[in-house]
């Protein structure tokens, strides 16, 4: 039976919130999760890093492929090839490409078991007081309350939670994918790479994507918040740029989701807690979201639990602060990265000709898989600063014998 009341109401059980209703339950506190729906895929590209495993447990098998190679095309179609390592390369240096429906599914029985109730349920109305939190929700038809004393907003990009405690709607991108199945011949050839491709037309603020999954691969792209009625058209224009490695596949999906582009100034409020996409935090350069959704819930529960007799917005912020200390300056890093490299195909070509260099693969790996910034050696900065601006320099001047040839190859695979 649906408790009338808990310690700790948590809406959203995608990753962020079933990784903190787990950690919530852990620490004693009665901990409801209430999830629109158990069977819906969350529409995402699916990429996490090795931590998902080293840091949350979650076992191999709940990964379909290990992604090491990737290619990068430039509007000019340009290859450079690159092999996913850090800073010191290990055998664990890989992109784990997941299925939401599978992965969510698993974090959320892994909440469950550790003792939160599940409840499949749309949130009808919600309100979040000085003397408690009072939500109702709709069950098989059925309305029901639940009273609580704190609550967890992990319910996306247009969070229910964010708006009732007053945060104010951060700006959203679109991505949208197909899912592709292919012969078996084609499949085998993707097992361990991915192909990035850079274009206005097929992306002006982000990029599109292929990535492998379990039995087809995942085709994607993102498009700003001015540009996300364009979002279908560049989604048909980057299969068709892929060519023959798509002609012979199967659309058997096609799905859409919001992405917030920046994340927010407030994510802790009285009684109140916002992770994952509710509290922007998705990187914008990547769109990647899965790990931070996860670490902030791990945070923010770790927060909730230490000061669960008084929730105050004083004593809540030291989960901001927290989190702030141990990610703002990357997040900064990578937003600036974004306006730098990525807009306009002039920056796109000169972001494909810095990722041929071995120090900004490895800068890019060392923030990917471990979540740290990597310590580079001032010579070594210096020589990409300069080398960016000679790329600069390169794409916009109209002497096109300074540029490199279309269709060149660079990299390690071969």
């Amino acid at each position: 039976m649906a408790k009338a009341r808990a310690k700790v109401l948590v809406v959203g059980g995608g990753p962020g919130g079933a990784t903190a209703g787990k950690f919530l339950a852990e620490s004693g506190l009665e901990t409801v999760v209430v999830e629109r729906s158990f069977s819906k895929p969350k529409p995402c590209g699916g990429a996490v890093p090795p931590l998902v495993m080293s840091e949350f447990g979650v076992p191999p098998e709940i990964i379909d492929c290990r992604m090491r190679y990737t290619s990068v095309f430039s509007p000019t179609n340009r290859e450079t090839q690159i092999e996913v390592a850090g800073s010191k390369p290990t055998d664990h240096d890989y992109i784990g490409m997941v299925r939401r429906e599978v992965f969510d599914n698993y974090l959320r029985q892994e909440a469950a078991k550790a003792g939160a109730e599940l409840i499949e349920a749309k949130i009808s109305d919600l309100k979040v007081t000085p003397n408690g939190v009072y939500a109702t929700y709709i069950e098989r038809g059925k309305e029901k309350r639940i009273e609580a004393d704190m609550i967890v907003g992990a319910d996306g990009a247009y969070s229910q939670v964010a708006k009732v405690v007053g945060a104010p709607r951060v700006p959203q991108a679109v991505a949208m994918q197909y899912r592709i199945t292919l012969p078996e011949s084609q499949m085998s050839e993707w097992r361990e790479r991915a192909e990035l491709y850079l274009g206005q037309e097929i992306s002006p603020d982000f990029y599109g994507w292929i990535f492998p999954k379990h039995d087809h691969v995942s085709v994607g792209v993102g498009a700003g918040p001015d540009k996300s009625q364009n979002v279908r058209a560049y989604l048909e224009n980057l299969r068709i740029r892929a060519g023959s490695k798509l002609s012979d596949g199967k659309i058997i999906a096609t799905e859409a989701h919001a992405l917030p582009m920046r994340p927010q100034k407030q994510i802790a409020f009285d009684r109140a807690v916002l992770v994952g996409d509710a509290a922007g935090m998705v990187v914008n350069t990547s769109g990647e979201g899965i790990y931070w959704a996860m670490k902030s819930g791990k945070l923010a529960a770790e927060t909730l639990a230490k000061y669960a007799d008084s929730p105050s917005a004083a004593n809540l912020q030291e989960y901001q602060r927290r989190w702030k200390k141990q990610y703002g300056s990357m997040y900064t890093f990578l937003t600036q990265l974004q306006k730098i490299y990525f807009g306009s195909d002039k920056k796109f070509e000169v972001f494909t000709e810095m990722c041929r260099d071995i120090d900004v693969q490895r800068l890019t790996f060392d923030s990917y898989l471990h979540k740290e910034m990597a310590q580079l050696p001032i010579t070594s900065g210096l020589r990409i600063l300069g080398k960016m601006w000679f790329n600069f320099a390169r794409w916009s001047i109209p002497v096109v014998a300074l540029r490199p040839k279309p269709a060149q190859v660079y990299g390690v695979l071969k």
